[in-house]
């Protein structure tokens, strides 16, 4: 079957390369949550994965994240446990759970899948891109091709990333 109806644009993505146990993430939300408020659906805002080693809980909290995803809130979930960023460095995984059960998540399923590890493979592919394309801290930005890093400075980025979503969406892509 042929449809002839033109095809709906998608929207710019906005890769946001982040950990949640992170303090310049935590900085970072107030940039996305800008860039959401100005830009509503026009601009896919995507997390992606990339656990440092310095921090112990930001495996499972990427784990966690994706679990939040998969039940309807995974910015919501994004964005309490960065607000805490200093409960995750001295509580961990409880932690994780506890702010599932908070927003309402199924708290058991999310012990489950911290034990399971059904969402390993994601975690790692996120990282194991990110590392390709030469992410090497948090946050960082990728849209248009264009890598931002904001692990040493966020100054400029969110109107760089303005920029480039506002170039993309007049360009029609």
């Amino acid at each position: 079957m042929s449809d002839s109806s033109p095809a709906r644009p998608t929207a710019p993505v906005l890769d946001v390369w982040c950990e949640l146990q992170c303090p310049d993430c935590r900085t970072a939300l107030d940039d996305l949550r800008a860039l959401r408020a100005r830009y509503g659906d026009r601009l896919e805002l995507r997390l992606r994965h990339f656990p440092l080693e310095k921090h112990k809980h930001a495996f499972a909290a990427a784990q966690a994240a994706e679990e939040a995803l998969e039940q309807g809130q995974g910015w919501a979930y994004v964005e309490a446990v960065l607000s805490r960023v200093e409960e995750l460095d001295r509580r961990g995984e409880p932690f994780l759970v506890e702010v599932a059960g908070e927003l309402g998540l199924d708290a058991g399923e999310f012990d489950t899948a911290l034990i399971d590890g059904r969402h390993i493979l994601i975690v790692d592919a996120d990282q194991a891109e990110g590392k390709a394309i030469g992410v090497t801290g948090t946050p960082t930005y990728v849209i248009g091709g264009e890598r931002l890093d904001g692990g040493k400075s966020q100054e400029g980025l969110r109107e760089r990333i303005e920029e480039i979503a506002d170039r993309l969406l007049a360009d029609g892509v």
